[in-house]
């Protein structure tokens, strides 16, 4: 439980971070790069073992590790084009409803239990992430032509988790979880350092030391976020307790430190997902006892 418990909290102050690289005007682009290759020095520091480069390149999670970490910058980038094109409330509802994906393959591909009370609380807590995620009264409202990019976002952003349990549960060893988190950051940090280049040579967008510190602030909670939940996940609740309680919590606790630490607006909707994410974590907490 105190990994699952870390792994929201270590996500929820992602959440935090990016309010302030808004706040104080730091380029996202730049500082997202940083934060990956803060990350895999977290991952390194964190490994108990010595390793060489062939450590890596000849594990069997070698290139899931690579699939996932190009996706991990990919995702990220069709979030923030999503957000332009679409609005917030459309990126956050695809991104958190995707917690759908891993939880309906952990229960037919690993055999997990379903009973009545946990699918009322998957249920309960899908509604309670659409009604928290809105920020609009008008809800979320996809302009015509671009409902592929949300539709991405919900695919992306699923496949990730699942691939995480996928790689975890069959090849990635328990001494081995630091130096497979760190692997997924070398491929993001690569393909970020790429789109860098590109801003900093092509568009001739200066790269500050705000970028450098919001990055390093971002990087820390972001390794640690992937490395809880994989020991969340191999802990003794159910996989699809984990996805649920995490992203539903996620959610719950990022909106109510957004009113605490930013003065957030909140709708009536998104004070009835709350009360939802309350009542759904509770029934599937008493499907485990």
């Amino acid at each position: 439980m105190i990994y699952l418990l870390l792994s929201i909290l270590s996500s929820s102050l992602i959440y935090v971070v990016f309010k302030l690289l808004d706040k104080f005007n730091i380029k996202i682009s730049y500082a997202i790069v940083v934060n990956y290759l803060t990350a895999v020095v977290a991952g390194y520091l964190g490994h108990s073992k010595s390793f060489e480069l062939e450590t890596i390149t000849t594990a069997s999670w070698f290139w899931g590790a690579m699939i996932l970490g190009i996706l991990f910058i990919t995702v990220f980038n069709l979030m923030a084009l999503t957000t332009k094109i679409n609005g917030l409330s459309a990126v956050s509802v695809a991104s958190k409803m995707s917690l759908s994906i891993p939880i309906l393959f952990v229960i037919f591909y690993y055999n997990e239990p379903a009973s009545a009370l946990k699918i009322i609380a998957i249920v309960l807590a899908l509604v309670a992430v659409y009604l928290a995620s809105i920020k609009d009264r008008k809800g979320m409202v996809a302009k015509k032509g671009s409902i592929i990019f949300p539709v991405l976002v919900f695919f992306g952003s699923g496949i990730i988790e699942t691939g995480i349990k996928f790689l975890e549960h069959n090849y990635v060893a328990k001494d081995d979880v630091a130096l497979f988190s760190m692997t997924l950051f070398i491929f993001a940090s690569n393909v970020g350092i790429l789109i860098s280049l590109y801003l900093l040579l092509v568009k001739k967008i200066k790269f500050t030391y705000k970028e450098l510190l919001g990055g390093i602030a971002l990087g820390i909670p972001n390794y640690y976020s992937v490395y809880f939940f994989i020991q969340a996940l191999r802990g003794n609740m159910d996989s699809a307790t984990v996805f649920l309680i995490n992203n539903v919590a996620i959610v719950m606790l990022s909106t109510l430190l957004g009113i605490a630490l930013f003065k957030e607006k909140i709708l009536r909707k998104n004070w009835i997902g709350i009360a939802l994410a309350v009542v759904s974590i509770i029934l599937v907490a008493l499907t485990t006892r």
